[in-house]
């Protein structure tokens, strides 16, 4: 085993971990502004890792690009559409208290 399928196994667990703490966490946390935290970790960290573990150990070459670009994009969008889920909860949440003051 080299010394590049080791760091990749050591990329692919970190990032099932966050997968599966993500996971665990929408499972216990009980209001949706809580829960959007954990898909925050999960598509902005844990996809990326698997994406470049998988990078890594496929080696040089058009596979290896293409899933560095899957993952950067993962990296980009998670962020973004946590973002737009939010504000999209907010403006329906009629107990919110933002909404009262408009």
């Amino acid at each position: 085993m080299s010394i590049r399928h080791v760091i990749a196994l050591v990329l692919l667990v970190a990032g099932t971990a966050v997968l599966l703490l993500s996971a665990c966490a929408l499972l216990v946390l009980p209001r949706p502004y809580a829960r959007l935290h954990a898909l925050a970790s999960a598509t902005s960290l844990g996809a990326p890792l698997i994406a470049l573990a998988l990078a890594l150990d496929t080696g040089p070459g058009r596979g290896a690009v293409k899933l560095l670009a899957i993952g950067a994009l993962l990296a980009v969008s998670g962020p973004i559409t946590t973002m737009a889920i939010g504000r999209v909860t907010i403006a329906t949440d009629p107990g919110h208290p933002e909404e009262a003051d408009t």
